[in-house]
């Protein structure tokens, strides 16, 4: 004999907990979404105004001065300047400015809850298993309530993309500081210091390399998403891969992505020399 077990309304519960949110936010959401958009646009818009040769120059310079590496510096401008040759100038800077601005919001939340963390240990074991849900749930997933709150377009792709991409910045800034040798903490507790000066003093300086790690992910991740979020209107080069897709024009689709990679080389170059030197600053 079977033994009839009631279903739990789990997803029922889901879209009447958005229903609420959606019937009390609107006005909310609606306004962030209209100020997002301008401020996306605006930030975009600056980009483009500035002739793509001169910007490839200022990048690829900026990136030679800030790693003292000659090799990368000409693989920076090569490869912008293959960018601008393949007509994909307009999709990168639409990419680029969605995976900053992304990565902004992701470290702004990320790194004061990763703080956080370190210092209550309860709010650790809140927080951890959500971060361990977060980062197994299918990017798609995220697209899903951003569309309601938002709409279709860059701004709920810009939230999706800041949800997906701020785990790590939480994990990387909870480990750094946690990795603080304990001789120095009770050092600075013998001399007298309190929380706030043992933590911007001692254990930020020596967690930042871990921390600009983590800042690192996240950007990797926000560039994984950009594909994703292309389905709901995001556009860039996650546009033009989605509609190669659409449309079967593999040789598209391979210059958008070879695109996106090259903007990942290029942000993950910079931010390993900032790990780097960081690093030999703190152990000098």
């Amino acid at each position: 004999m079977d033994i009839a077990i009631p279903r739990i309304p789990l997803g029922e519960w889901v879209e009447m907990g958005i229903d609420f949110l959606l019937v009390h936010f609107s006005g909310i959401t609606r306004w962030i979404s209209l100020e997002m958009n301008a401020f996306l646009a605006f930030f975009e818009g600056l980009l483009l105004a500035v002739h793509p040769l001169v910007l490839i120059i200022a990048f690829a310079a900026g990136i030679g001065f800030m790693t003292r590496k000659r090799s990368l510096t000409i693989f920076v401008f090569l490869s912008l300047g293959l960018l601008w040759n393949l007509e994909l100038w307009p999709a990168s800077m639409s990419t680029l400015t969605l995976v900053l601005v992304a990565t902004t919001l992701a470290v702004g939340i990320g790194v004061p809850l990763g703080i956080g963390c370190a210092v209550y240990s309860g709010l650790h074991r809140v927080i951890m298993p959500v971060l361990d849900m977060m980062q197994t749930m299918p990017a798609f997933v995220y697209l899903i309530p951003a569309i309601p709150f938002f709409g279709l377009g860059k701004v709920s792709a810009l939230f999706a993309t800041m949800i997906f991409a701020t785990p790590p910045a939480i994990r990387f800034t909870y480990l750094g500081i946690r990795q603080v040798p304990k001789e120095l903490v009770e050092c600075a507790e013998a001399f007298g210091s309190t929380r706030t000066q043992r933590l911007f003093k001692l254990e930020l300086p020596i967690a930042a390399p871990t921390i600009v790690a983590g800042i690192n992910q996240t950007i990797m991740l926000s560039l994984s998403m950009v594909v994703v979020a292309a389905m709901i209107g995001a556009k860039g080069l996650g546009g033009e891969v989605w509609r190669a897709i659409q449309r079967l024009e593999m040789g598209v689709g391979f210059e958008a992505g070879l695109g996106i990679v090259i903007l990942a080389i290029c942000l993950d170059r910079v931010l390993q020399n900032m790990v780097s030197r960081i690093r030999t600053r703190t152990n000098v």
